[in-house]
């Protein structure tokens, strides 16, 4: 065997199936948001950037010491 024969990944061969009909979209397209509806996401996503969310306190005992 040639080292050309050994270095050749056989899965690569063989061509790759047919891509799912599910991943084509057929239908209506989405319509656009709304100048309010953009205001309103960008409003949002400003208060989700700008607020930290509450931590879960922390137990003050390590396991070995609760058991």
């Amino acid at each position: 065997m040639s080292s050309t024969e050994r270095d050749v990944d056989h899965a690569l061969a063989y061509p790759e199936p047919p891509a799912s009909p599910l991943w084509h979209r057929h239908g209506a397209k989405a319509r656009p948001l709304t100048l309010e509806q953009r205001r309103r996401n960008r409003e949002l996503l400003d208060i989700a950037q700008r607020t930290t969310r509450p931590r879960s306190p922390r137990p003050t005992e390590t396991l070995a010491e609760a058991n």
